[in-house]
């Protein structure tokens, strides 16, 4: 038997949890931190490092209390984190300013930049992040700080994500040579790949923009996959938590990637990670390109196996921002949609409103709503919302098979699949596919089991999983409800790439509306005849 602590660092929030290798978890805690936003720029959006370990020191007192445990009885910590979240630090690890966080897209033109010289110079790393570099990514958040920060760049040390800085502050680790770089992050984000000898070349960065010159040499450190030591908690830092110092830290990872081996993901599943946004996860044996797809990285999710990583860049926030101008919440809002059938609402929701991640990889896109009346609700607005991240979904996950990535599982983890049936329901049905759902919460689980590797409890990930994941419990697609949708899908797929492609060919979209009319109209009649 052996305690450790896996910690989650979300969006908003990051919880800690106390987990036993045998009674699973004992208890968790959680702590806020504010999300720095602007109304005059949409795309800006950051954090403080400051907060981040006030918030983690409040959440992991708080666990091991729920818990009832001493933290001298706890045996290691790991840590997850939102990515690509980006910190630019000076000497000793110092923050030279806040996070850009995951979902800032401000640095839209410097990604366009950087795939635009990609291409025109046949770098080989772009085919394997889907071959468009995102404004969410780690090059572009650096170049848009060195541009916009002159006085701040004779200061500038190096860039970590968060899992790596978080990782290094409790190890008391201030030498960015002696720093765990986590090759998920680095991987997906930066463009890392072991087989092309790394990150980009200097002179491909330079050729970026002059200001990344001597960036590469500073990105040093040691990468590793989540099955390696980072370091091991400071006496400073286990005072803080309330821990033991000198028990190990693994190298950190993103929250979606630890979020699916808690989901008990295994070769031919894929995890869709609900929350905010969404992120799809998938594991296989070997690596193969899939365009469009952000990343296909040996070792980023199970050390052992590629790693592959797609998604949307909203889908909870998407549900929140419904809700917030309407006056209400998403719970209230969800009550009674239990009963709405597919298509009912005559809406079709194109569900960019954060931009598209997979596969088009377009920050400048927007939300649209097709079949509006007078009389539509906020309610229905939810409803189309949900179908519309489900349609999106599988969009994606047709790409990915398309590209052989069998897919023999669709598990829906996450925060919102816990808490709302509704969207379980309609992806099973729009996806035409069984939906298993962890039976209980999952966040943070992750974390744990790459802790108990570290403390040397577990010898791989699927030992891990089979003592600590939860069952499952499966959504069957309905088989009306399914082809209904499947008509609903083949008008938006067909409006996903016409609208969201940038070259994309004429459309004929008259018979849409028309369609979404007689759809809906039907959906009522059936409803009428129950």
């Amino acid at each position: 038997m052996a305690i450790v602590a896996g910690a989650d660092f979300g969006t908003l929030s990051v919880r800690v949890s106390i987990v036993d290798s045998e009674r699973g978890r004992l208890g968790s805690g959680v702590a806020e931190y504010p999300l720095h936003r602007k109304r005059d720029d949409p795309d800006y959006a950051t954090q403080s490092h400051a907060d981040h370990m006030r918030a983690l020191a409040e959440a992991t007192r708080k666990a091991l209390a729920a818990s009832k445990v001493s933290g001298a009885s706890v045996e290691a910590l790991a840590i997850d984190t939102t990515g690509s979240s980006v910190i630019p630090v000076g000497e000793n690890l110092e923050p030279l300013d806040d996070y850009y966080l995951w979902c800032d897209h401000r640095a839209w033109k410097e990604a366009a930049l950087i795939t635009e010289t990609a291409h025109r110079e046949n770098l080989p790393a772009i085919d394997w992040c889907g071959g468009v570099y995102s404004s969410e990514w780690g090059f572009a958040k650096l170049l848009h700080w060195l541009r916009h920060n002159p006085e701040k760049r004779s200061r500038f040390v190096t860039a970590l994500e968060h899992c790596d800085m978080a990782a290094a502050t409790l190890c008391g680790i201030r030498d960015p040579e002696n720093i765990s770089r986590s090759i998920c992050s680095m991987g997906h984000k930066w463009m890392w790949n072991a087989s092309l000898g790394g990150l980009p070349s200097e002179e491909f960065l330079t050729s970026v923009d002059p200001l990344l010159a001597g960036v590469r040499a500073k990105l040093g450190g040691h990468y590793a996959a989540s099955d390696q030591i980072a370091g091991h908690l400071s006496p400073v830092w286990a005072a803080i938590l309330h821990l033991r110092p000198g028990i190990p830290i693994p190298t950190g990872a993103f929250d979606a990637h630890w979020d699916a081996v808690a989901a008990g993901v295994r070769a031919g599943d894929v995890v869709n990670v609900v929350g905010t946004s969404t992120c799809i996860i998938a594991i296989a044996a070997s690596t193969r390109l899939i365009p469009g797809v952000c990343g296909v990285v040996e070792g980023s999710v199970h050390p052992k196996m590629a790693g592959i990583e797609a998604g949307l860049s909203a889908t909870g926030d998407i549900f929140d921002a419904i809700a917030t101008r309407a006056g209400t919440t998403v719970a209230a809002l969800s009550e009674g949609l239990k009963t709405y059938r597919a298509g009912q609402t005559g809406l079709l929701r194109l569900t960019w409103d954060n931009g598209d991640r997979t596969v088009l990889v377009n920050p400048e896109l927007g939300g649209i709503t097709l079949g509006w009346k007078l009389t539509h609700t906020a309610q229905e607005e939810l409803f189309a919302a949900i179908e519309g991240t489900a349609f999106h979904t599988r969009v994606i996950l047709e790409r990915m098979e398309e590209h052989g990535c069998p897919i023999e599982r669709v598990i829906n983890g996450g925060g919102i699949p816990q808490k709302n049936e509704t969207l379980n329901r309609v992806y099973a049905n729009v996806l035409n596919k069984p939906v298993l759902v962890p039976e209980t919460e999952i966040t943070s689980l992750g974390s744990a089991i790459f802790a108990f590797l570290a403390a040397g409890t577990f010898k791989t990930v699927e030992q891990a999983q089979a003592a600590l994941c939860p069952r499952h419990r499966v959504i069957e697609p309905n088989p009306k409800a399914a082809r209904i949708y499947g008509e609903l899908y083949g008008l938006y797929r067909e409006l996903y790439f016409a609208f969201g492609a940038l070259n994309s060919a004429p459309a004929a979209i008259g018979k849409v509306l028309p369609s979404l009319r007689r759809i809906a109209a039907e959906a009522r009649a059936q409803e009428a005849r129950a």
